[in-house]
């Protein structure tokens, strides 16, 4: 059913219009939105009766790995491991349950641990199972040696980090055989999505392609409206097959459509690759004080053209400041239009050219929670320039919020909440003068639209209560937030979450 009369809604304020907020009729035909009022008429459609709930546009996740997301219940959670040795004791125990299967974990940060994670750790286990422990920022793995070989790197006593991990990544399968994410485990990650009033998801997958978007789609997979991204090594392949950002995936309905060229600029926090303008405190791995780009200047520019005169847009992640300036300066060059992906430590003046180059800056603020202490210990004296959404919304930069799952949950309202509130403890909240109103975030998170009005794609989220009621602080008001009740959500139309 994608055409439908809505009675009794009420709209969430999402534009800050203000209103009467009395209910309202909305009409919806072949999925679009074609009129909202007072009683709304239209004898042939069937009614449903919100009852008074609040409509607003359906949420978006603008930075997501599905596949990794989609495998993440599977993995072994090393997220509170505080040692390499504690990390190895969980390895040990999951081999003593399950000792004929490989062992996938994720979510360790050992930037804090007393000691480096090396090979020789995992092969004193003495299984013959390939250990694959992703980081929690997903920017480096640490493997044993059977793990290694079976991926086709050399042999070595660190960890595998950057460029050669995310071309490992994708090489998992041949590890693990049947990787936890055919279309049914997909279908059930979008659904898990859809009960949190996500419709769309912007796809960053390493190993991703529209030929396997197209699998997936036929064998039902699509729930939710996907913009797959591509990687220079795809990039061929994106431009043999004529596909420009924006347009459908080739064996797909409309709700699959090619997504930007994503580029890594730099690398992360945690590896301490990121690039900087100043130096990291401490030891500096491999050499580089400041961090450091993945691409030469010339490289990253000659990407950028080749997208835009191919017609995609660009989405370059770039977390220190000096990678964000020179990712500025090379939209501003090539006069290519996209985004900056996580923009976490940024300057003021970048902040105001990402505004003037109409650069979206597409941030995933529940980063900011895990991030805190380490970034106040790396990046000392900087944290007032760590996720800057105020500066951001202030000087008229679009920003869109995401979670970047797996390294964060895929939750909308936790981002929004971290966005609003900055902490997630019993300590103060982190920088909040950087903070921003939920009505903003929200706004951050709908893909652009604002109040559901006619002509808006159909793609609506119904919810128990109203997310911006006014609260006696920002503490409240993320508690609201995250308190937050989807009854049902439509894509398209189509009702993909709830039982109306």
């Amino acid at each position: 059913m994608t055409s439908f009369l809505l009675r009794r809604a009420r709209l969430v304020d999402v534009d800050g219009a203000g209103g009467p907020g009395e209910p309202v009729d909305v009409r919806v035909t072949a999925g679009v939105v074609t009129a909202v009022g007072a009683d709304v008429a239209d004898p042939g459609l069937p009614e449903v009766d919100a009852d008074g709930r609040w409509l607003m546009p359906g949420l978006w996740d603008h930075h997501v790995h599905l596949a990794q997301w989609t495998l993440a219940s599977a993995r072994l959670d090393l997220a509170g491991a505080r040692s390499a040795d504690q990390a190895v004791a969980l390895v040990r125990e999951r081999l003593a349950e399950w000792p004929d299967l490989p062992v996938i974990g994720w979510g360790h940060r050992p930037t804090a641990w007393p000691e480096e994670p090396v090979v020789s750790m995992l092969d004193a286990i003495g299984t013959d199972q390939p250990i694959i422990l992703i980081a929690g920022d997903g920017h480096h793995a640490w493997l044993n040696s059977t793990a290694l070989m079976m991926l086709a790197m050399p042999l070595r006593e660190g960890v595998v980090a950057e460029a050669e991990w995310f071309r490992a990544y994708g090489r998992l399968a041949s590890v693990l055989g049947d990787d936890g994410t055919g279309p049914e485990a997909y279908r059930r990650t979008m659904e898990a999505a859809a009960e949190l009033g996500v419709v769309g998801l912007t796809d960053f997958e390493f190993s991703g392609g529209h030929e396997e978007w197209a699998e997936r789609w036929v064998a039902g997979a699509g729930l939710l409206r996907i913009r797959m991204a591509t990687y220079a090594d795809g990039l061929d392949g994106v431009i043999g097959a004529g596909l420009r950002t924006g347009d459908l995936l080739p064996g797909c309905d409309d709700r699959a459509r090619m997504g930007p060229l994503k580029i890594i600029s730099d690398g992360s926090l945690n590896t301490k690759t990121a690039w900087c303008c100043d130096p990291y405190a401490g030891p500096s791995p491999l050499g580089f004080p400041h961090g450091h780009p993945n691409q030469t200047p010339e490289e990253l520019r000659g990407l950028l053209r080749r997208a835009t005169r191919h017609g995609l847009s660009v989405a370059v992640h770039a977390i220190g400041d000096r990678a964000v300036g020179d990712a500025l300066d090379a939209f501003a060059e090539t006069a290519a239009h996209g985004s900056i992906e996580h923009a976490q430590l940024v300057r003021r003046e970048d902040v105001r050219r990402m505004a003037e180059l109409g650069v979206t800056a597409s941030v995933q603020p529940a980063h900011l929670l895990d991030d805190r202490d380490v970034s106040e210990r790396l990046w000392p004296g900087r944290g007032d320039r760590c996720f800057a959404l105020r500066w951001m919304i202030d000087d008229g930069v679009r920003l869109a919020l995401g979670s970047d799952a797996p390294v964060a949950r895929l939750d909308p309202w936790l981002a929004m909440a971290a966005a609003v509130h900055r902490t997630a403890d019993d300590r103060e909240a982190w920088h909040p003068e950087q903070a921003i109103t939920p009505r903003e975030a929200l706004a951050a998170s709908t893909d652009g639209l604002g109040t559901v009005a006619a002509g808006h794609p159909a793609d609506l989220v119904l919810l128990d209560s109203d997310p911006l009621s006014p609260r006696a602080d920002p503490a409240e008001e993320a508690k609201h937030l995250l308190a937050t009740s989807v009854h049902a959500t439509w894509v398209a139309g189509e009702l993909v979450h709830g039982s109306l």
